[in-house]
C-alpha cells in the first residue's frame, strides 16, 4: 500500500515538474512583453513587471507589419490544414480497412518520412516550386505545408479509423446502406474527433513553421508571422527584446485559443455509446 502511494506521489511530482518546465518559457515571455525598457535591463529580473506597460505592443505594430503577416500565416495554415485533412481522410480509411502489403509498406513509409530533416528536402522542393513558378507565393508555401503535414496526418487518422469497430459498418450494410452511405452516415461522424485533432496539428505546424517560409518567400508582403518576428533582431544579433516578446506573445495566441475551443472534442470519447453491449 505504501509502495503504491509513494509511486503515485512520484508520478504527480514528475507531472508537476514537467508542467512547470513547459510553462516557464511562456510565462517568462508574457512577463517580458509587459516590462519597460528600464526593467528589461535590470540586473535583478522579476516575474511580475513592477510597472506594466503596453508600449512594447505599440512599438511592435509600429515597426513591423504584424497584422499583414498574421493574415498570411492564417491563410497558409488554414488552407494547409483543410487540404491535408481532405486528402488524408479517405487514404487513411483505405489503409486501415484494407491491410494489404502495399498498405503496410505505405504506413511504414509514412513513419520513416518523419525522420527526414528539413535541410534534406528543401533544395528539391525549391527546384520543383521554381519550375512551377510558385516561389515567393503563398500557394507554393501551402503546397509545401500540405506535403510536410500529410504523412503524420495520415498516420494519425489511420489509428482513428482502426478504432472504429467494423461491426458498425457491417450492421449498416445489413440494413441496406451502401458503401458511400455507410462512410458518410456511420464512419465519418465517429472520426470527427480524429479529423479535428489532425486539422489542429496541421494548422499549428504550419502556423509556427519558419524554415520553409524563410527560404521560399522573398518579399515582405508575402512573409508569414514567424519570419517577420526575426526582423526584431538587428544585424549584429542584438534583439529588441520588449517588442519581440510582445509580438511573439501575440503570435502564440491563435494556437492557444483554437486548442481551448476544441480541446473537449479532442479529449472526448470517440466511441462513447456507439456500441451497445
Amino acid at each position: 500500500m505504501r509502495t503504491s502511494t509513494t509511486g503515485r506521489v512520484g508520478q504527480y511530482a514528475a507531472l508537476l515538474a514537467y508542467l512547470v518546465f513547459l510553462a516557464f518559457p511562456f510565462l517568462w515571455l508574457v512577463s517580458t512583453a509587459f516590462k519597460s525598457p528600464r526593467e528589461l535591463g535590470s540586473l535583478h529580473p522579476t516575474w511580475i513587471p513592477r510597472d506594466p506597460t503596453l508600449d512594447n505592443f505599440r512599438q511592435a505594430f509600429d515597426e513591423q507589419p504584424l497584422l499583414h503577416a498574421a493574415g498570411n500565416s492564417l491563410l497558409a495554415a488554414s488552407a494547409a490544414a483543410v487540404i491535408a485533412v481532405l486528402i488524408a481522410t479517405p487514404l487513411a480509411y483505405v489503409m486501415a480497412r484494407h491491410r494489404t502489403r502495399l498498405a503496410k509498406a505505405a504506413t511504414g513509409w509514412v513513419v520513416v518520412s518523419q525522420a527526414f530533416p528539413l535541410v534534406l528536402v528543401i533544395i528539391p522542393l525549391f527546384l520543383v516550386l521554381k519550375n512551377l513558378h510558385l516561389i515567393n507565393s503563398l500557394a507554393g508555401l501551402v503546397l509545401v505545408y500540405v506535403v510536410w503535414a500529410l504523412p503524420f496526418a495520415l498516420w494519425m487518422l489511420v489509428g482513428y479509423v482502426r478504432a472504429v469497430p467494423t461491426e458498425l459498418e457491417e450492421a449498416a450494410a445489413v440494413d441496406g446502406a451502401g458503401r458511400l452511405r455507410t462512410l458518410v452516415s456511420v464512419t465519418a461522424p465517429l472520426l470527427a474527433p480524429g479529423i479535428v485533432a489532425t486539422a489542429l496539428f496541421a494548422f499549428i505546424t504550419a502556423w509556427n513553421e519558419f524554415f520553409f517560409a524563410l527560404v521560399l518567400l522573398k518579399t515582405s508582403d508575402k512573409q508569414t508571422l514567424p519570419v517577420v518576428l526575426t526582423h526584431f533582431i538587428g544585424a549584429e544579433g542584438v534583439a529588441d527584446l520588449g517588442p519581440l516578446a510582445a509580438a511573439a506573445f501575440l503570435a502564440t495566441l491563435p494556437s492557444l485559443i483554437i486548442f481551448a475551443i476544441i480541446q473537449r472534442r479532442i479529449t472526448g470519447g470517440m466511441l462513447a455509446g456507439a456500441v451497445k453491449s
